[in-house]
């Protein structure tokens, strides 16, 4: 992939996570990679839904403080806008995920709202845990490549599902766990080759391992790991995973090669552990990242 005009279609929940101190911080992993796309100065579309309550005014209003495009947000007239109950041990997030939120539930329709064509079409599957399925399909049909990042969230997903739903995607992001899910019972290095395969993976398989770093793997054989930079201040997790997405669709949209995209995505998602949350509205943060990307 080149750099291109048209904006990247980010499809997924939006919601708030709510954590143990009564802070409430705006996310949901899809909205979190739109964010810091945005913030890195690179054109993306978010397609979600919000509830027509405070929740979701305030979701349109932090797009629009930042200049985000928000003709893919679509006002759910009876569902709410998600939410997710944050609780926190040694600085490693735990969830518990409320059903029935208005990113369950946009139609099919709302595709016609969207750019005819995209570069690149990022999704996950809690989103698709109830519907939504329709309306990936039409996003699907004008999208160039695709990207699945797995985010498995009990206990809304099943093997099966989460297999159809990463079968002949460009790119495939998961952590070491959600392969010893998806291919149970083998070596670690042996289950991502059998992935890549037996999911008709395009291009590349990156699998992230917390601390330890992340790998990726390519069709073509390429194998190529790193190390996670220490993190003297972290104070959460939360988003990193979503950090390292965002870098890897910018680097394919760039044409940076995959050293270079996975050393990248692991040091920002090393700075947002810094964060409270997994994103920032401070503009500098995401300038200090693209100063030393360029």
């Amino acid at each position: 992939m080149t750099a291109e005009s048209s904006p990247q279609l980010i499809f997924g929940e939006v919601l708030f996570d709510a954590f143990p101190d009564g802070e409430r911080v705006l996310g949901g992993a899809p909205f979190n990679v739109a964010w810091n796309l945005h913030q890195l100065g690179e054109p993306v579309c978010f397609v979600g839904g919000i509830g027509n309550d405070r929740a979701g005014a305030e979701v349109q209003a932090r797009m629009d403080a930042i200049g985000m495009d928000t003709r893919g947000l679509y006002r759910h007239p009876e569902a709410p806008t998600g939410e997710v109950r944050v609780e926190l041990a040694h600085g490693e997030p735990s969830y518990t995920i409320v059903p029935d939120q208005a990113y369950d539930d946009v139609p099919a329709a709302w595709a016609d709202e969207l750019p005819a064509s995209t570069p690149l079409l990022y999704h996950g599957t809690l989103a698709l845990r109830r519907g939504n399925h329709d309306l990936l399909a039409r996003l699907r049909e004008r999208a160039g490549h695709r990207f699945v990042d797995v985010n498995l969230r009990d206990p809304w997903y099943t093997r099966d599902t989460t297999l159809d739903l990463i079968r002949n995607a460009d790119v495939v992001k998961l952590n070491q766990d959600e392969l010893a899910t998806l291919v149970p019972g083998t070596a670690d290095d042996e289950a991502k080759s059998t992935l890549l395969e037996q999911a008709g993976i395009r291009q590349a398989l990156v699998v992230t391992a917390g601390a330890d770093g992340a790998i990726i793997q390519t069709v073509g054989g390429e194998r190529v790991a790193a190390p996670a930079p220490s993190v003297p201040e972290l104070r959460d997790a939360v988003g990193a995973g979503d950090a390292f997405a965002s870098v890897v669709l910018l680097g394919m949209r760039q044409g940076w090669d995959w050293r270079t995209i996975l050393e990248r995505a692991l040091a920002f998602a090393a700075a947002v552990c810094t964060l409270q949350g997994a994103t920032s509205d401070d503009p500098d943060f995401y300038r200090d990242a693209r100063i030393h990307w360029d």
